[in-house]
């Protein structure tokens, strides 16, 4: 199995360090963008797994950023976080799209996990898609 690449989205520069190199430490390939725009952006040049998704950023907020997202990159998971405590803004994630969402403070390997399980789900999104 190839490695899982990952797009890490947060307006903490102190969180996106911490999160890029403990995921890396665990054999992710890890790229971080500062917002919403930044990571259409990044997706427009870059082909990733999985995006990992703050909900609550300046400027275009998390569930704006999911919906682009989802309207323009079929094969992408996206991992919702949110530092708030709000488990309904994770479920509004997911009424959008969203494979999944995880509360901060989280365990890296309960994240780890959530990863896996959404590039196992994108893999098999686009091996269907190439058997039809």
């Amino acid at each position: 199995m190839s490695r899982i690449r990952v797009l890490v989205v947060d307006d903490e520069p102190d969180f996106l360090k911490l999160i890029g190199r403990r995921l890396a430490k665990r054999n992710v390939d890890v790229d971080v963008a500062n917002n919403g725009q930044e990571a259409l952006n990044f997706l427009s040049k870059t082909s990733v797994n999985v995006v990992i998704l703050d909900v609550r950023m300046p400027g275009l907020s998390g569930i704006e950023t999911l919906k682009e997202i989802r309207r323009r990159y079929h094969d992408v998971e996206v991992i919702m976080l949110t530092g708030h405590g709000s488990v309904q803004s994770g479920i509004e994630g997911i009424s959008h799209g969203a494979y999944d969402y995880i509360l901060k403070p989280f365990l890296i390997d309960d994240l780890l996990e959530r990863i896996r399980a959404a590039n196992e789900h994108s893999e098999l999104k686009r091996q269907s898609r190439n058997v039809s």
